[in-house]
């Protein structure tokens, strides 16, 4: 079903596409012979332009999962609540993001921290190509402004982690021994009424040669919130395969050109000056305000574009 969805998106795509060509070819035509139409024309070229930049982009996107689903995890660095403050205003920038990208976003488990802001955050996003998307996000996020924790006004710089996965297909196959695993249940926090907080409905699954962990605690249901855990674990496990495979490969080819994970990837300063930078592509933004609202598209388009380049290299 996710392929036939997939099909249908291309084929209506095809179909804008090869319309607005013929409009715009009247139009011009038109154009020509009466100025009066150039307005129309205007209008018309507007109005096809975001479709067809998000076309643009979306050709970019040829990894086998590139059209999947996506999991994003948020993890505060070092710092204490400076830190897990800035967790969560990446996840409000990537939900902010979902919103405008006509995508669904489902938050799997939320640990909140003791003062503010979050010790982790689990999101399954549901589109086409969220995963193609938001691989871009992929590293080390670092915030640098006046702290709001600190009753001084002093600059403070805070890292948090983003780590985006596709989603694995059901006929997918990942051997996952029973004996290789710790289930905790307990009971979930925050909101949802007092059954939330007196059943032991929310589950932690502990992958024990791997040491993976993984929380869902969005269901009522013990069970749904145990197959969900094993869904996001085992879609973990696949990209772990995923990226020994790539690392193997890149040690065959010599030094990576990439930041690779556990580097720091983008900047987000607010003081002294507003600027919000890709360390690996070079794109910049001085309305930082917007990008943490969720305008995030220059960003993965610079390295969408990179990536291109980069393999065309190869």
């Amino acid at each position: 079903m996710r392929q036939l969805r997939g099909l249908e998106a291309k084929l209506a795509t095809d179909r804008f596409l090869k319309e607005s060509a013929e409009e715009l070819e009247v139009l011009a035509e038109l154009a020509e012979e009466d100025p009066g139409v150039e307005g129309e024309l205007a209008e018309a070229l507007a109005r096809i332009a975001p479709r067809l930049a998000q076309t643009a982009l979306q050709i970019k996107m040829t990894g086998e999962y590139d059209a999947s689903n996506a999991y994003l995890e948020i993890h505060p660095g070092a710092g204490g609540t400076e830190s897990a403050d800035w967790a969560n205003m990446l996840l409000r920038m990537y939900l902010r993001w979902c919103e405008r990208r006509g995508f669904e976003a489902q938050i799997l488990d939320l640990q909140d921290a003791e003062e503010a802001g979050i010790k982790s955050a689990t999101v399954l996003v549901r589109g086409q190509y969220a995963y193609g998307y938001l691989k871009a996000e992929n590293g080390i996020h670092r915030l640098v402004r006046i702290s709001p924790f600190d009753a001084q006004g002093r600059r403070h710089t805070s890292f948090a982690s983003v780590h985006v996965y596709p989603e694995v297909d059901e006929e997918v196959e990942v051997e996952i021994d029973e004996k290789d695993l710790r289930i905790d249940r307990f009971c979930a926090s925050g909101p949802g009424g007092q059954g939330v907080n007196t059943t032991y409905s929310a589950v932690r699954v502990t992958h024990l040669p791997t040491g993976i962990v993984v929380s869902c605690q969005n269901e009522r249901s013990q069970i749904k919130n145990l197959a969900t855990a094993m869904k996001v674990l085992k879609a973990r496990l696949f990209e772990l395969e995923r990226q020994k495979k790539e690392e193997e490969l890149e040690k065959i080819k010599g030094p990576k050109k990439d930041i690779a994970w556990g580097n720091q990837i983008r900047s987000y300063v607010l003081q002294p000056y507003r600027l919000v930078k890709d360390l690996r592509t070079g794109y910049e933004v001085g309305d930082a305000d917007a990008v943490l609202d969720g305008e995030l598209d220059g960003f993965i388009e610079a390295y969408l574009k990179q990536q291109v380049l980069e393999f065309q290299e190869r």
